[in-house]
């Protein structure tokens, strides 16, 4: 897509007052052009061949037909990036990480009377543009590469002070999903910042509970971010990590949102570096904008080792490239691969103390 031609949108919603709602929100950035709306599918359908907008936003509680059906229709017959907007409830949350498995590539809260418009443009807009990048094509680990990494051990001991640190944005809950499902038990703790509306990130943390042998749920503040365990920020929260005496704790904030979001990676990335230094592994997974990078250039300064998904594999190539065009990253990895990148980095630094070489 040129840099001159405006993104073309179309906004699918039920409720006449949201699609108004979303189409100002959309209509106050210039890069963005709301091209139609539509109150359900079938009347979204027509359009979409009339118009040809570039992203679809889509409600997932609608008459006639429900949001996720659409989805799976589009997949198969019209493939092209949608934007979810679903409510915030359980019932919302599930559907909406049921869309992203689905092919969505983002997923957003459906604003209400207590939305902040201000808010409410920023977030819809940086998630638009995002979408309009996005590969369409999901990438899917190979049945080899997957066999594979079932078979990964973790090393006999690790420090107690070893840390491994996650961040992704657009794409993310899949490619999240994709790594801890393949990583054995016996790591060291595990944080991760997806960007993900409050109430949903309890259940993205619930579904990984469900699929992955490692421990996972969404953080507390306080909470011990003991070996083998998992902590996913929770949405509307920065979350940081200190060393407590002889364990890491998170602490959880709502200081002003970074790079339009809170939480943000960088927030995690910039505290892992103060207090596990060279014990940290950063590691920045597909997402859009530069959130992370920053922080992996602190990462980096401390000693530590960052591993990035490579662009092949990325929906979005954009938080892996800041870090990788900031100069911090020590090795670009598929996805398919960043497990065993994981592990080695892991037992180097456990068996030597020092950081790997990944070179």
């Amino acid at each position: 897509m040129s840099a001159e031609r405006k993104i073309r949108v179309l906004v699918v919603d039920d409720s006449a007052v949201v699609r108004r709602m979303i189409s100002e929100a959309l209509s106050a950035d210039p890069a963005i052009e709301v091209v139609g709306t539509a109150c359900d599918p079938y009347i979204a359908r027509d359009k979409i061949i009339e118009l040809k907008p570039d992203v679809l936003t889509l409600d997932i509680e609608m008459p006639r037909m429900d949001g996720l059906t659409f989805l799976k229709i589009l997949r198969q017959h019209h493939p092209m990036p949608v934007v979810v907007i679903s409510s915030l409830t359980q019932a919302g949350s599930t559907a909406a990480l049921t869309a992203l498995e689905y092919g969505a590539v983002d997923v957003l809260a459906k604003p209400t009377s207590a939305w902040n418009l201000g808010g409410l443009r920023e977030q819809l807009a940086h998630r638009v543009k995002g979408a309009a990048r996005a590969r369409l094509t999901s990438f899917k680990p190979t049945a080899s590469a997957s066999a594979d990494s079932q078979n990964l051990i973790a090393a006999d001991h690790y420090s107690a002070r070893q840390l491994i640190v996650i961040g992704a944005s657009t794409g993310g809950t899949e490619a999240i999903k994709d790594v801890l499902a393949r990583l054995p038990v016996g790591l060291p703790g595990i944080c991760i910042v997806q960007h993900i509306p409050p109430v949903f990130s309890k259940t993205f943390a619930e579904r990984l509970n469900e699929t992955c042998e490692l421990e996972v749920r969404e953080a507390a503040h306080g909470d011990e971010v003991r070996p083998g365990s998992v902590l996913i920020a929770p949405g509307d929260f920065h979350m940081l990590v200190e060393w407590d005496g002889n364990a890491y704790r998170v602490r959880l904030r709502q200081d002003p949102p970074m790079h339009y979001v809170r939480p943000a990676v960088d927030v995690l990335f910039n505290a892992a570096a103060k207090c596990a230094g060279r014990q940290a592994l950063g590691v920045i997974l597909t997402g859009m904008g530069r959130d992370g990078a920053l922080g992996m250039q602190q990462l980096k300064s401390a000693g530590a080792v960052n591993l990035a998904q490579n662009e092949e594999t990325c929906v979005v190539y954009g938080m892996p490239k800041a870090a990788v065009d900031l100069g911090v990253v020590d090795r670009v990895v598929s996805l398919d691969l960043m497990p065993h990148a994981i592990i080695h980095a892991l037992g180097f630094a456990a068996k030597t103390g020092k950081a790997v070489s990944t070179q």
